[in-house]
């Protein structure tokens, strides 16, 4: 897929999963997003960037972690994703964060060197190079500051994967492309070695995706997502079909309780030598 469609297609949607993200997802991306900030250590008035940071689920904790003294710049590509950030932030009464529509792979607005952490959760997978990305968390880090990147793991340990296969044969192009590639063996640790990292530790978390019913599962999957932009073009009865398929691949993940997804992140710190 082209570069600028890629892009088109993640902007707008993430404009259309944006309301309903955090419900989705929260409680299943809770622990690689522990994971991540427990690697990036973030202290009291340090500088941090985190890219593409969706609705805040890791920009707030760092903002608390960094305290008024310090700072947190939030990007995405997502122009109702940095609305839902700032609103929630004048909530919040933090002064400490500052939020605006940014390409992860171009951030030209920002000098070089200024950051002491770059955090990244699970936002690399739908960057068309995702080596840019991490070259421009290099450039914008100090010396001796820490880049921490959280992927989504190999297509075989995540039970929710079919969802691409589903949309992409009811849609004219891949939604989706090598979603799982920065997860799959030592990719993301070889790929920030490669960018210039030093110092590369990496950590695998296992874990499960819950979901109280079909409903849940579907609005997640579907509508707060990054299949999004394409369901909501399906008409009705495509809708429908897409949905028994979906339900049909994580069967064998239902409880008595709803659904136990499997799932899998690989995250990855390094610092800039």
């Amino acid at each position: 897929m082209h570069a600028k469609l890629q892009r088109r297609i993640q902007r707008y949607g993430w404009d259309k999963a944006a309301t309903v993200y955090e419900d989705g997802w929260r409680d299943s991306l809770k622990d690689a997003q522990e994971c991540l900030l427990e690697m990036a250590q973030p202290r009291e008035g340090e500088a941090v960037l985190d890219m593409a940071c969706g609705t805040g689920l890791v920009t707030f904790p760092l903002a608390e972690a960094v305290g008024p003294s310090g700072r947190v710049v939030a990007t995405d590509l997502s122009d109702r994703m940095i609305d839902i950030i700032r609103t929630e932030t004048t909530k919040r009464g933090y002064t400490q964060v500052d939020a605006f529509r940014a390409d992860a792979e171009s951030q030209d607005n920002l000098s070089d060197s200024q950051f002491d952490l770059v955090t990244c959760a699970l936002g690399l997978m739908y960057v068309p190079d995702p080596m840019n990305a991490m070259r421009e968390a290099l450039r914008l880090l100090r010396p001796g500051g820490r880049a921490v990147f959280a992927v989504w793991g190999a297509r075989k340990s995540c039970g929710w994967a079919e969802i691409f296969p589903i949309v992409d044969s009811r849609v004219e192009s891949d939604v989706c492309p090598l979603f799982f590639r920065l997860g799959t063996g030592d990719t993301l640790a070889s790929e920030m070695s490669e960018t210039g990292f030093g110092s590369i530790q990496e950590h695998t978390v296992v874990t499960q995706l819950p979901y109280e019913d079909d409903e849940a599962a579907l609005n997640a999957a579907f509508v707060g997502g990054p299949v999004a932009l394409a369901y909501d073009r399906f008409d009705e009865s495509t809708r429908v079909s897409a949905h028994e398929d979906y339900l049909a691949s994580i069967a064998q993940y239902r409880t008595r309780d709803g659904y136990r997804i499997p799932g899998t992140f690989v995250v990855c710190s390094g610092i800039k030598t």
